[in-house]
Order: structure tokens, then sequence, then C-alpha cells
């Protein structure tokens, strides 16, 4: 092949132009390898040939009618969009392919290569269903025309094993009809990356789980101890001792911190939800089922970590589920037949007794052994009672300011309450409590007489005085509207209008008004009383 020059030709815009140019060509016997016209313009890719010279085809160029000017250009319109357009595709860090209107390979870029672990040059020229498979969205595409978007995609086949999203658009021709389809890819893990990044759970850690007592301390050793490893963590106590807050720790003090961390009730979902939630599913797998099928948590958590809340109340449908992930490292879509590997710990909770749970049949046992690699043990806050005043100050000054009150301490009696009190609650009670007491407190100290401690103590702490006899006591309901009723009353006694009334009470006028037809207290009524007195 000789060497070739491209120029354009600007002439005036007449018919006949480009004939009249390809006769000149033609007379000099010259090889014309490409040429794009467009209004006034010509371009045109030649053969360099022997015995004429650049410049003497100009001179013959120009002295044709209507040929304006000739100019050397370095390439072609065409080659400079195509080179644009792969500069592009090299640059983007999403897949992209192109297939023709038979479904032939027509542009692969590296992005593709690396998510489909497939070279350009194996897949160019070659039938997309042959090189992929014969099911893939993109062939549906181009007989229908119709687009698709965020379309998951398990390949796991002789050419390649790869996990990836997908959306793709139609090429149509002038009448609308498909004649090629351009799909972009996106791997998996990028994916779960991204949203991760936008999703990000509240950071935990061991230093903010609060206790000095000796068996805080050691839990919190154990629990460091275990966030080296990747080893299953069973965490084991009652119901508000702060479960998730060492699952949490656990994970932000692991290799995998900046991986997902992903919290799951096993006892807030129903059995045929969570199944789908934690494993996902495919397109179609059941009535209701997303279009595209659905992400399951597993997959979410890959290389971070599922937390399983809760674990005793997992059916033993999904316990075996769940085994099978443990011992094989892989999930199976609902409704699908591929198995993908996940790289997930786990770490699980409860305030089940599962031994007894094992005994009853309703807790395979090799599950438990699965899970109980690393048990810890939380201890209930009656057996730790010298972290109570560390927890109780601590939640004094977090909750002070999300209620909007200046409380800065709590008298030595409150505090001797809490100490004497047994916590069935744990600290999730204790953090209860000192917001109710906060919500009461007028003052900066938190005194005895704003600890309510039990339901039936409410309405002694809000100066409602408790039925006598066999009359059975108020809920906490009837109490608090009880006391709220005399406030009112109170207020109005003491105030010549509501706007008044509702200054003293700290409230809008609008609210003691609402509040006074609410409790049928009538306005004219009660000062008509009043003002006889």
């Amino acid at each position: 092949m000789g060497e070739t020059i491209c120029f354009v030709v600007k002439t005036k815009d007449r018919v006949g132009m480009a004939l009249d140019i390809l006769k000149i060509l033609y007379r000099h016997s010259i090889n014309l390898k490409a040429m794009e016209v467009a209004p006034g313009l010509a371009f045109l890719k030649i053969e360099k040939a022997e015995g004429l010279s650049y410049d003497l085809l100009k001179e013959q160029l120009l002295q044709e009618k209507d040929v304006l000017e000739v100019e050397k250009i370095k390439m072609m319109p065409q080659e400079k969009k195509e080179r644009e357009i792969k500069a592009v595709l090299d640059a983007t860090v999403e897949g992209i392919i192109a297939i023709d209107k038979n479904g032939i390979i027509t542009a692969f870029n590296p992005a593709a290569e690396k998510i489909l672990k497939i070279k350009a040059k194996e897949a160019i020229g070659r039938p997309v269903a042959e090189i992929l498979a014969p099911d893939i969205p993109m062939l549906k595409t181009l007989r229908t025309g119709e687009s698709y978007d965020n379309v998951e995609i398990v390949l796991n086949n002789q050419k390649t094993k790869s996990h990836y999203i997908t959306s793709g658009r139609p090429i149509l021709d002038q009448d609308g009809s498909p004649v090629g389809v351009v799909a972009s890819l996106q791997d998996i893990e990028n994916v779960m990356e991204l949203v991760y990044s936008f999703a990000q759970p509240a950071v935990i850690t061991f230093e903010e789980i609060l206790g000095e007592s000796e068996k805080m301390r050691r839990v919190k050793e154990i629990a460091k101890i275990a966030a080296k490893g990747n080893s299953t963590v069973l965490i084991r106590g009652e119901s508000g001792t702060g479960k998730e807050l060492f699952a949490r720790s656990i994970h932000m003090a692991s290799p995998r911190k900046n991986r997902p961390f992903v919290a799951v009730n096993c006892a807030a979902i129903p059995d045929t939800l969570l199944e789908s939630e934690l494993f996902g599913y495919e397109e179609g797998a059941f009535t209701g089922a997303k279009k595209g099928g659905k992400q399951g948590l597993f997959k979410y958590a890959d290389k971070g970590t599922l937390f399983l809340d809760e674990i005793g109340e997992l059916s033993t449908y999904l316990q075996v589920k769940l085994l099978r992930v443990l011992q094989e490292g892989k999930i199976r879509l609902v409704g699908g037949n591929e198995e993908i590997p996940v790289d997930v710990r786990i770490i699980a909770a409860t305030n089940r007794d599962l031994e007894k749970l094992m005994k009853e049949g309703q807790f395979r046992e090799d599950l438990y052994y699965r899970l109980n690699v690393i048990p810890i043990f939380i201890p209930p806050l009656r057996e730790r009672k010298e972290d109570i005043p560390i927890l109780a100050r601590h939640l004094i000054k977090k909750l002070s300011q999300k209620v909007g009150k200046r409380i800065n301490d709590i008298s030595s009696e409150a505090m001797k309450k809490l100490m004497e009190y047994d916590w069935p609650g744990n600290v999730r009670e204790l953090s209860n409590v000192v917001e109710r007491a906060i919500n009461l407190c007028d003052d900066e100290v938190i005194g005895v007489e704003h600890l309510v401690l039990k339901e039936e103590e409410l309405s002694d702490s809000l100066y409602v005085r408790k039925p006598c006899g066999k009359t059975p006591c108020k809920n906490l309901k009837e109490a608090v509207e009880e006391a709220e009723k005399r406030a009112i009353l109170e207020a109005l006694s003491k105030s010549k209008s509501i706007r008044e009334a509702a200054k003293l009470l700290g409230v809008t006028h609008a609210t003691v008004l609402n509040k006074m037809k609410r409790y049928g207290i009538k306005k004219e009524t009660y000062w008509s009383e009043e003002m006889v007195k």
C-alpha cells in the first residue's frame, strides 16, 4: 500500500461539484481511498501517484470552476470521529459492547475486557450469543427495539465467569427499526462499592461502648481479639445489652472496616421475605418480583460483614440455606440456578437459649457449631451496676441535646435510685428512663422525683392521684392525659387569657385551644366562675 494524502476541497455549493472533482482525479489516474462530501466541502484521501505532486494536483483542482480552496488535513473527518469515540470508550470505566443487526460484536472496549475476562480481538467480529450467552438482554433489544436498565447478569460458561449489571439501548435506522445495540456493563463489585459509599452505616468503635467494670473490660478484650480474624462470631446477651454495638465495633476494628456492614433482624421479617432479602431473586421468581431481579444482602455485604440479629428466630428452612453459605461460601438466588461466590463474615446475635432450642429441634446443631466459633457473652446491666453512673451521665449529655434542654447532672439520691434498680431492659431501658426524666425535669439537675422506673410510678411523678381500693390503675396514656388536663386547668386559673396560659405552659396558643377542646374545658364557663369568686 502506497503513501496516502488527505485534503479538503472548499467549493461553491452546486450540483455536480463532486463529480467534477472526481473527473480530475480520474484524469491523472489517482487511486481514491475515501471521500466524504458535505455542502461546500469535499474531503478526499488518495494514494500518492508517481509523477504527480500534491502541489500540482492542488493547482489542477484550483483551476476547476467553483473550487475556492484546497488544503491538506491530517485525517479524514470519519477517521477523526472514530478515534475520538475509541478514546472515549478506552477511557470509560464502564464496559461497552456494540453489536450490529446480525448480532455480531463491533465494539468491545478495555473495561469490557476486564469485566468479562475476554480479549477484544477474540470478541470483535464474532456473534455475541457465542461469546457471552444466547439469552442476554442485548439480543432481545435487537429483536424488539426496547431498552433495558440495570439488569443483573451472572455468566458461568466456558468463555467467561463474570457478574455484572448492564443497561442497553437500540441503534435505530431512519424508520425506527433496530439495526444494532449498544450495552454498558458495570462489574458488580464496583456497583456495590458505589452503593456502600452513599449508604455507609454509623461508625461505632469499642471506645463508644461505655463501661469500666471488670466484666465489660473482659468482653471488650475478647471482641477486639475476634475482630482481627475472619471467624464467625456469636454474640449472646439479654435484650437491650448492646449486641449490635459490639457487632459494629468488631466490624470497624477488622480488616473489613472499609467494606459494607449489613444488619438484619431475623425476627422482624417474615421467612418468605427474609429469604429473598438475604439471597436475592431472579426476575419472575415469584409474583410481585421486581423486573430484572434483585440483589440480595449477602451479595451486598460481599467482602464485608453481615450481622444476623435474633438468629434464634430463623426458621429451620433458612437455617439450612445459611449453613450452606457458611460451608461453601456460595449463594443461589431465589428462582436461580447459578451459584454465586460470596466472601462475607457472619456475626450472629441472640437473646434466646440456643442449647434449649437445639434439644427441642428448633435450631440445627450443625449450624450452632458453625456460628459458635467465637462466643461473646454480654453481661446484663444488673451484673455490672458500677457502670450505671458512667452510662447515665453519658445519656444525660447525649439526650439533653436531642430534647433541647440544658441538663447538667443527676442528684446523688437519683443516682442511688438508679443503682438499686434491677434493669430488666438493660441499657435500652436506662436510656428510656433518662430521656423521660429529662422531659420531666425543669431544673439543670435530674432529681429522684423525675425518675420513673416503672409505668405504675408515672402517676405519682406527674402529681396525679392514684386510684384507691379495688379501682384498676390507669394506663400510661390515661395518666398522661389526666396530668395534662390538670396542668392546663392550673395555668388557666393563674392567667387572664389563653395566650398567657400558653406562655406559662411553654406551648403555643393553638396547642392550648386544641387541648381545651379535647378535654372539654370551656373558656367562658371557666372564667365566669373565677370572676364570681
